[in-house]
């Protein structure tokens, strides 16, 4: 009887050591280079997830297009093949319109326009229409990315000077109203090709904040950095429907407070950086040219104003969920 319960009492410490060290592994999955303030935040995000959560999940990080490009990650939540991706709003507002807003040209006054919005019921409410119609992806926080700047080899000052130019953007649809409103060419490529498709003239010019711009050394093959700031631009942390699904409501809490806590570091970074840049790219050699956005902003609001896309298709978005945000203060 002894020996039962010995062994008993063993299978019994067996499980409970097993269950302390049983690990979850999970993929987190960006387009983004490991210098960068995404990157390393969500490397430390990682490490925090493990000691707050007694090492019950370990995340690694894939950077730099490893597990696919922005489109495919996005796939890869509903899928389960990733678990948790950073994704700008544009790609995100594929499944559901509303959330393209956040990341339209012009839409926002300034920074602080920005910064209030990302804190709002507004994003509260577009995040949880994002969540209905992907079946359960949450978002958990978002960074800011920068403002997006035209680089090409020619100096823009005024829309004319757009014309006809074919721009790279992202494989979103929204991208594209920026370049056609001042009548360029905009040209979706991934984002791991961009380098090479300015070296080899595929393109002309892309978009991207200035960080970006340093981290992936475009202004390597390219002579202008042109401030046009078009969209201040975000990304969202998003962690995929099925691991959302499962985490305890304590474990939920973990790691929204987490992700957060990693997007304010990085978006403290990114704030830095851009006020140094645009004096560090002149030193490179690189023209900086500070463009009058007036006649920019004039040419994108017009079809906010009509309610419609270049190509005549609707706004993305209900005409309250615009006035929502321009109220914001």
């Amino acid at each position: 009887m002894k020996l039962k319960y010995l062994a008993a009492a063993f299978a019994v410490a067996i499980g409970v050591s097993g269950g302390a060290i049983a690990q979850t592994k999970l993929k987190f999955a960006h387009v983004y280079e490991v210098s960068e303030p995404y990157h390393t935040a969500a490397v430390w995000a990682a490490g925090e997830i493990g000691k707050r959560t007694g090492n019950r999940y370990s995340v690694e990080v894939f950077p730099a297009s490893q597990l696919g490009k922005e489109s495919d990650i996005n796939q890869g939540l509903t899928l389960g093949t990733v678990d948790m991706i950073y994704t700008g709003q544009l790609f995100a507002g594929r499944n559901y319109g509303p959330i393209n807003i956040g990341g339209a040209p012009f839409i926002f006054r300034d920074f602080d326009h920005w910064k209030h919005f990302s804190t709002s019921t507004l994003f509260d409410e577009l995040s949880d229409g994002y969540a209905k119609a992907t079946g359960g992806n949450k978002v958990v926080a978002i960074t800011y990315y920068g403002e997006r700047h035209v680089t090409a080899n020619k100096a823009i000052n005024v829309p004319e000077d757009m014309k006809n130019l074919k721009i790279r953007v992202p494989d979103a649809p929204l991208y594209t109203l920026f370049p056609r409103a001042v009548g360029a060419n905009p040209t979706p490529i991934a984002f791991a090709e961009v380098y090479l498709a300015l070296q080899n003239k595929t393109v002309d010019a892309q978009e991207n904040p200035l960080p970006t711009i340093d981290a992936k050394k475009f202004y390597e093959v390219q002579t202008h950095i042109n401030l046009t700031g078009h969209i201040t631009d975000a990304l969202l942390t998003i962690i995929g429907a099925p691991l959302w699904a499962r985490l305890s409501d304590a474990d939920k809490k973990t790691f929204t407070e987490v992700y957060r806590e990693a997007a304010a570091r990085a978006t403290g970074e990114i704030i830095e950086s851009e006020k140094k840049l645009a004096v560090e790219f002149t030193k490179r050699g690189k023209t900086v040219v500070k463009v009058d956005r007036k006649p920019f902003i004039a040419a994108v609001q017009k079809y906010y104003k009509e309610g419609k896309l270049p190509d005549g298709s609707p706004l993305p978005w209900p005409k309250d969920v615009y006035d929502k945000l321009q109220a914001i203060k």
